[in-house]
């Protein structure tokens, strides 16, 4: 692309799923360096664009220059999903810590600003994502101190955070179910029965044998399903060969159309309103308080209490940590054997 835009460059690529991206590049081969990748936002790439074309100034010797520099090269490389929160955190970190020299910020700057954020998890997610630019900043050679909070990793210095607690009763889940379309059945149906996140449900591709193949899009994990062995996903695969669509995924709509993140969450917003509503008319009040406490990706939570025990969730759902399962995931208490 030119005139307007000297030197931003799209690509266009057809990935296997039949997905169409544009990826936006800032084209340094004039000066002999490598491009600058500009990521698939076209808004954000202007932007980034308008930094390099224009050489707008940096304020060297702070942090501004490394979270310039983090959403410059590092946020177009990540998944969507990860880069979208991330940009969020650092617009509530860079007021605060960009006018920052390295040396200014000390261990107790950190806490201070976790005592002063009101939204205690957030600000935890946050410090973390600092954490990671200050490492990388000492990569790029701004910076040699180390992470003012390196080694308390386990002191505990961090907000505290609970665990949500949620149990996805059969009563809950079918109360909602009821209420649900085709497509929001097959994919509570598809997430309980194998533990997937939902990012995952949308995007796994409809198999041509027995063999459902998952690839993780969080952890990169690979996992196999034999779907004769499960009527539910026999069920949801025979309703998808059956329907004429221009995709691949597994999950559709009747008409062929691919399911995006929006359609799934209309459609269930509407299913969970319908059921309490039907719980409220039947006085029934706490069970409606439930319906509307529960959300879509608490049928993950359902595949881990419908395992057998704590060990097979945790292969379900692919955590490395029997722990994490356990505290997150598992609601279902473990049988205990009596000592005599």
């Amino acid at each position: 692309m030119t005139g307007q835009h000297p030197r931003l460059r799209s690509h266009t690529r057809r990935r296997k799923s039949g997905k169409v991206v544009t990826y936006y590049i800032y084209d340094r081969r004039p000066e002999g360096l490598p491009d600058v990748p500009l990521g698939r936002d076209y808004d954000q790439a202007l932007k980034q664009w308008r930094e390099l074309h224009e050489r707008a100034p940096r304020i060297a010797g702070t942090l501004l220059e490394a979270f310039e520099r983090y959403e410059r090269e590092v946020l177009p490389t990540l998944r969507a999903v990860t880069a979208r929160g991330y940009r969020q955190n650092l617009t509530r970190l860079t007021p605060v810590f960009g006018p920052a020299t390295w040396d200014s910020i000390r261990f107790s700057t950190l806490t201070m600003y976790l005592d002063k954020r009101t939204a205690k998890t957030q600000g935890n997610r946050e410090l973390s994502l600092l954490s990671i630019i200050w490492n990388k900043a000492r990569r790029w050679g701004l910076t040699d101190l180390p992470w003012p909070a390196a080694g308390l990793e386990r002191s505990g210095w961090k907000n505290a955070e609970r665990p949500r607690e949620f149990e996805v009763t059969t009563a809950l889940f079918e109360a909602v179910y009821a209420d649900g379309d085709q497509v929001l059945r097959d994919c509570m149906d598809l997430s309980s029965a194998t533990g997937m996140r939902l990012t995952d449900c949308r995007e796994i591709v409809l198999p041509r044998d027995d063999t459902l193949r998952l690839k993780a899009s969080k952890t990169g994990k690979r996992g196999e399903f034999a779907i004769s062995a499960s009527p539910v996903l026999s069920a949801i695969v025979a309703r998808r060969r059956a329907i004429n669509a221009q995709h691949l995924m597994l999950l559709s709509t009747p008409a062929g159309r691919r399911v995006s993140a929006t359609m799934l969450r209309d459609r269930y917003e509407l299913a969970r309103e319908r059921a309490a509503v039907r719980a409220y008319i039947a006085n029934d009040d706490e069970f409606a308080r439930q319906i509307k406490a529960m959300v879509l990706r608490d049928m993950r939570k359902r595949a881990a209490d419908l395992a057998d025990d704590a060990g097979e969730a945790q292969q379900l759902l692919q955590h490395g940590s029997r722990a994490t399962t356990v505290r997150h995931y598992r609601t279902k208490a473990e049988r205990l054997k009596p000592a005599r």
